[in-house]
């Protein structure tokens, strides 16, 4: 008998019922601005646009991430600044270099691109 109720799986619920119960605080859990998620999407399609089409180009994997992942390099109260590779369709996939970096800033609501920084040879 004790073995059997040892054995099945209590699931979370109960862990977070008993903290709940001894008032203890349940860190919550950080949630992405959706300005964040337009904004990236905002940055990446002009850097499509600017460097000839999905055809030409394409950007590096963390601009396909929630909210720029990682090519989201700061957030203040001027917007959104993102700084990502781009190249070729296929480039990072299949190991070869960038051609292109790119800088963006984009307002803090993520809906207009405030000005391209620098669109060039990686530096």
């Amino acid at each position: 008998m004790i073995r059997s109720v040892l054995s099945r799986p209590l699931g979370l619920a109960p862990a977070l019922l008993a903290a709940a119960g001894l008032g203890l605080a349940l860190p919550a859990l950080a949630e992405m601005p959706l300005s964040q998620v337009r904004a990236a999407n905002l940055a990446r399609m002009q850097a499509e646009r600017i460097n000839g089409g999905l055809s030409r180009y394409f950007t590096a994997n963390c601009m396909h991430q929630k909210g720029g992942g990682s090519c989201m390099v700061k957030s203040n109260s001027n917007g959104y600044h993102f700084d990502f590779l781009g190249g070729p369709p296929g480039w990072e996939v299949n190991g070869q270099r960038a051609t292109v970096q790119t800088r963006i800033l984009i307002n803090p609501a993520g809906t207009q691109v405030v000005r391209v920084e620098y669109n060039g040879s990686p530096r």
